[in-house]
């Protein structure tokens, strides 16, 4: 049977520019399916609509196209930077894309401070700070820090180094800090010791271990044992480091490895980073939307996502195969760089064999999360199937709903929906109320919560029949369109009554399936049962609804103490002569938290617009 693309369809393609450019396919609800690049946006796009199309993606893309768009740019440069531009901001369903919808942790280095403080980030900005990674754990980061701290013991507090504290804190008796804040270390030495520990960082640690050594031997020498000794243990900790980096290459070899593997539909990036011959890391990272794709798809769009990302781009990448725009995107990377750099497909050689053994250990590391993934996916499976069995429900509780209150003694109320989806959460669906109708009232606090849940779903069923091109186009719409297949008040009967009571309200208590979680003897109670519900301690179904609960208190708690934590400031600001509701915004908006206001003067605040100099000396009267 021929293929005919939609009539919209047809009009736009006839109208196609021959140039370079990015399109976006988008469905009939303007959803972005996904966005591609082109040197000639003409024959690929229509491409998608010829007669002959081989690959199952694309046929199952195009059945869903009911629009596309074109933007022209002046080069094949500016289209690739588009391209990576717009798949970061809309991540499309048929796109290649590194999975995880978050950034990856950096290692940080606050170059651009007088006395630079080592933190961990997850975004990287143009501040004048020095980035390391990106690491795929967070703990792997951490661990590396508290190693690098023994060898140079850099600030952690936020107070204003001046050299003149009386004493200094607990970190520098403990050797972990050098304290320039009482004058132990001056500015010179501090920098010059973050210096180092950024040349560590980057590979370079034989002039460190150099440096480290020369200066334990002058110790040694003026009978200074104590400070030797210190310098000794910082060589050891350099060893606990230093033993797993290996010399594989010559001396100023800077470059990147990558290879990857493939299976069923998963995807897994090996990257070895070499720098100064050393092999100082290697992390994995997996793919997603890599169904029905060829290798050098697979690789190219890794190789513009990360590097996109990355905090280093080396002289020279090594890949395991061509990529179509190895031109385009080594101009890219020269432009980041500032210097020259090679992407090459090693053929023989030492750096074949690094590329093998990338492969290799992509290959391994794909396989032991394969393994991990089928026994979370069989844990899921069957703690569902023993909550079905259990409860006596109607199919196995794929979506579950789980509710919990959390106040102090009546005040900033906040009810908390969390949603566990096969097992596992789905906190895009999470939300909060903030309880406005009750006091100290736990049940009509859960009264008003459930009430406000399932106003949304009906109004969103409502406007699904009114119309149906506006429903959808909202993640919200979506989590509240959804009705679970299991309801979980955290409580006891009360709870369970006034659950029951709300589901009756809005004709769904055959709909939706409920239970209450009582704490205290971890039981479950049901509608119209008098007996409890006791799941095995050591049954799949007791682990997940624990989880389930607990994550609820867990963000019910959050969102108390954001709301008590925000009266609390609202209410100290509003005792203060001259500051209303208007000032109160003026004044956190722009000093962001009371602790930054409390640390300006009286004319900082004042030249705050909107507020005059008395409210000025006012507030820091009120707040010192």
């Amino acid at each position: 049977m021929s293929y005919i693309p939609p009539e919209r369809i047809e009009a736009k393609l006839a109208r196609l520019p021959s140039r370079p450019g990015v399109y976006l396919h988008k469905d009939e609800n303007g959803k972005i399916l996904y966005i591609g690049k082109a040197v000639n946006l003409r024959s690929r796009v229509r491409s998608y609509f010829a007669q002959n199309v081989d690959s199952f993606k694309t046929l199952h893309l195009r059945r869903k196209i009911a629009d596309v768009e074109t933007i022209t740019t002046d080069s094949e440069l500016e289209a690739l930077l588009l391209e990576m531009t717009l798949i970061k901001k809309h991540r499309p369903h048929y796109n290649i894309r590194l999975k995880d919808d978050k950034r990856y942790p950096y290692i940080k280095v606050h170059w651009a401070d007088p006395y630079p403080k080592v933190t961990v980030t997850r975004r990287m900005d143009r501040d004048g700070s020095r980035y390391f990674g990106p690491y795929t754990s967070a703990w792997a980061v951490h661990q590396t820090l508290d190693l690098l701290r023994k060898i140079f013991p850099y600030l952690t507090c936020d107070r204003t180094i001046t050299g003149q504290d009386e004493r200094a804190c607990l970190y520098y008796d403990i050797k972990l800090c050098t304290a320039p804040c009482i004058g132990a270390a001056s500015k010179e030495e501090y920098r010059a010791m973050i210096k180092r520990l950024m040349d560590f960082l980057e590979g370079r640690s034989e002039h460190v271990v150099r440096g480290i050594e020369r200066k334990m031997d002058e110790a040694s020498a003026n009978l200074e044992f104590e400070e030797a000794a210190q310098y000794r243990d910082q060589l050891q900790a350099i060893d606990q480091v230093v033993a797993k980096q290996k010399v594989i290459a010559a001396a100023n070899t800077d470059q990147d490895v990558i290879a990857f593997a493939r299976e069923q539909g998963d995807a897994c990036v090996q990257v070895f980073f070499i720098r100064h011959g050393k092999l100082i890391g290697r992390e994995y990272f997996l793919l997603e939307g890599t169904e029905d794709e060829e290798d050098a798809s697979v690789l190219q769009e890794f190789v513009t996502q990360f590097y996109d990302e990355a905090a280093h781009i080396p002289k020279e990448v090594l890949l395991p195969n061509e990529v179509e725009e190895a031109r385009i995107i080594e101009q890219w990377l020269q432009q980041k760089r500032g210097q020259k750099v090679a992407i090459k497909v090693p053929r023989r050689g030492r750096k074949k064999e690094l590329v093998q053994l990338a492969a290799s250990n992509a290959q391994d590391t794909l396989a032991t999360l394969r393994q991990q993934w089928a026994v979370d996916r069989s844990r899921h499976v069957e703690a569902m199937t023993e909550l079905q069995e259990a409860l006596d429900l109607p199919a196995a509780p794929s979506r579950i709903e789980c509710y919990d209150i959390s106040h102090t003694q009546g005040r900033q109320t906040v009810g908390s929906m969390v949603v566990f989806v096969h097992g596992v959460p789905r906190k895009s669906d999470y939300r909060r109320f903030n309880v406005q109708t009750v006091g100290n009232d736990d049940y009509g606090a859960m009264g008003e919560v459930l009430r406000r849940r399932f106003r949304r779903y009906k109004e969103s069923m409502a406007g699904e029949l009114t119309d149906p091109s506006q429903i959808g186009k909202s993640k919200k719409d979506i989590a509240w369109a959804l009705l679970p297949d299991l309801l979980i008040v955290d409580g006891g009967k009360g709870q369970l009554a006034v659950a029951h009571n709300v589901l009756a309200e809005f004709d769904l208590q055959g709909e939706v399936p409920l239970a209450a979680l009582a704490k205290q003897e971890e039981e479950l109670f049901t509608p119209g049962k008098i007996q409890s519900v006791r799941l095995s301690e050591r049954s799949e179904a007791l682990y997940l609804v624990q989880r389930v609960r607990d994550e609820a208190h867990r963000f019910a708690n959050q969102g108390h103490r954001k709301r008590r934590t925000k009266v609390g400031t609202a209410s100290i600001l509003d005792s203060i002569p001259g500051v209303g509701p208007t000032r109160r915004k003026i004044l956190l908006d722009h000093f962001g938290t009371l602790d930054e206001l409390r640390k300006a003067t009286a004319e900082e605040i004042a030249a705050v617009p909107g507020i005059p100099f008395t409210v000025g000396l006012a507030v820091k009267a009120h707040l010192t």
